[in-house]
């Protein structure tokens, strides 16, 4: 008997899993500004809504202050200048953001992501359209909260390309 309740309490809790939409992934490299960087935007969609966003850019930084992609000494050494390696912005949020600070940010590197990540999320792919649509970048800036990227419209066009990727 203990093993039959136990039977139906486990597929009781398997049901909601079953019930709920499948979740598509969608993942773009974009250049969301300048040319001397790329980020990599990753969306789950659940349905049509954007269920979560993952943002990281990737450029070379100096080698010895830096922790730098896998095999970045090695195979793509040739590719960078003497002292620098590729390197992801999220995994030396703390190093970038220092830079930032320099150029009068006053707001960490990740966090910014953050915030455009949280804006993104909960939203159709046409509600976020909508949501920049005939904006300037500075409207944008302003449009989401904690957010001072400059670039925040390029992030986010690349959040709509993923999200697309996805379906």
């Amino acid at each position: 008997m203990k093993k039959l309740i136990a039977l139906v309490l486990v597929l009781m809790m398997m049901v909601p899993f079953a019930m709920a939409d499948e979740v598509k992934l969608g993942q773009v490299q974009f250049a969301a500004h300048g040319t001397k960087c790329f980020a990599v935007i990753t969306v789950a969609m659940q349905g049509d809504k954007i269920a979560d966003v993952l943002i990281d850019e990737y450029q070379p930084m100096a080698a010895e202050t830096s922790i730098a992609v896998p095999n970045s000494e090695t195979i793509f050494a040739a590719l960078f200048t003497e002292g620098k390696v590729l390197a992801s912005k999220v995994q030396n949020a703390a190093a970038y953001s220092e830079n930032m600070k320099k150029a009068g940010s006053t707001i960490a590197l990740d966090v910014n992501y953050k915030a455009l990540e949280d804006f993104a999320t909960g939203k159709t792919i046409a509600e976020l359209e909508a949501a920049l649509e005939g904006k300037t970048a500075e409207q944008v800036v302003d449009a989401v909260t904690g957010c001072t990227l400059v670039d925040a419209l390029g992030y986010l066009q690349g959040v709509i390309a993923a999200a697309k990727a996805a379906n």
